[in-house]
């Protein structure tokens, strides 16, 4: 029986929700997308496979699952409006396209980009919560921005994977790794400064992102030194960074199919 394709990019705030995959007795983003599908296509085959899992409480600007179908999509459109009126109002798609049988939306080369969003010194505004990170303790952020371009090239990561094994490819190369003042998020309740780590790879390991971060944040309040870092990124180090910082100021703003 012949199929059909599609990919569908879709954007989503995870504070509620316990991550993409489905899981027993809890309430994730893929549950809500497939019992939404399965409203909209009124019980007719589909199965829906996304490009990669999100914690729990994390968020996504852009992210993008794979749609098959035994019948096609007439109305690409309305097929969207439709999906958009029923899904809950955290989450929202972006657009949709039909693809080839050879696309496999997880192996098909790609690059991400996360965002980590905080601020530093003060309680905030609770409004802040779902996407911002705030470290009440004072920060050195120049030294922090020294640490993260660190990250950028090739280098050994397996102290910024959670619960490594022995048989993992450990050596990855970040495109970019930079800390610079948040100018893409805004709002009245916000800080008046508050600021991003961007990062950009084309693979990340369980926790990475937060385990770099929590490494930054560590540096930025005196508990840790450039050259720990620095240790901690060559081959079969032991240097052990073990603060995970907090989910809900991490957001997969972009993924770009190659």
């Amino acid at each position: 029986m012949k199929k059909y394709f599609y990919v569908i990019t879709i954007q989503y705030l995870g504070y509620r929700f316990h991550g993409w995959q489905k899981q027993p007795d809890v309430k994730t983003l893929h549950l809500m997308v497939d019992r939404t599908l399965n409203f909209i296509l009124e019980g007719k085959y589909f199965k829906s496979l996304s490009s990669g899992r999100t914690d729990a409480m994390v968020s996504a600007e852009n992210a993008a699952f794979e749609l098959f179908l035994r019948e096609p999509i007439e109305d690409q459109n309305a097929f969207l409006k439709l999906f958009n009126h029923n899904l809950p109002q955290d989450i929202r798609a972006l657009d949709i396209r039909e693809v080839d049988a050879k696309f496999n939306i997880i192996n098909h080369s790609k690059i991400k980009e996360y965002l980590y969003l905080f601020t530093y010194g003060e309680k905030c505004h609770p409004f802040c919560a779902p996407i911002m990170t705030t470290i009440l303790d004072d920060l050195d952020i120049d030294l922090m921005k020294q640490g993260a371009k660190l990250f950028e090239g090739e280098n050994f990561l397996k102290t910024y994977c959670y619960k490594p094994t022995d048989h993992g490819v450990y050596t990855r190369t970040i495109l970019t790794c930079e800390l610079i003042e948040n100018h893409i998020y805004s709002a009245n309740y916000f800080p008046k400064k508050t600021y991003l780590l961007r990062v950009r790879g084309k693979g990340f390991m369980r926790n990475q992102i937060r385990l770099m971060m929590g490494t930054l944040i560590d540096l930025g309040k005196g508990k840790l030194s450039i050259k720990d870092i620095q240790d901690s990124l060559v081959a079969d180090s032991n240097v052990k960074m073990n603060y995970i910082a907090p989910a809900s100021g991490l957001i997969l703003n972009k993924i770009e199919f190659e």
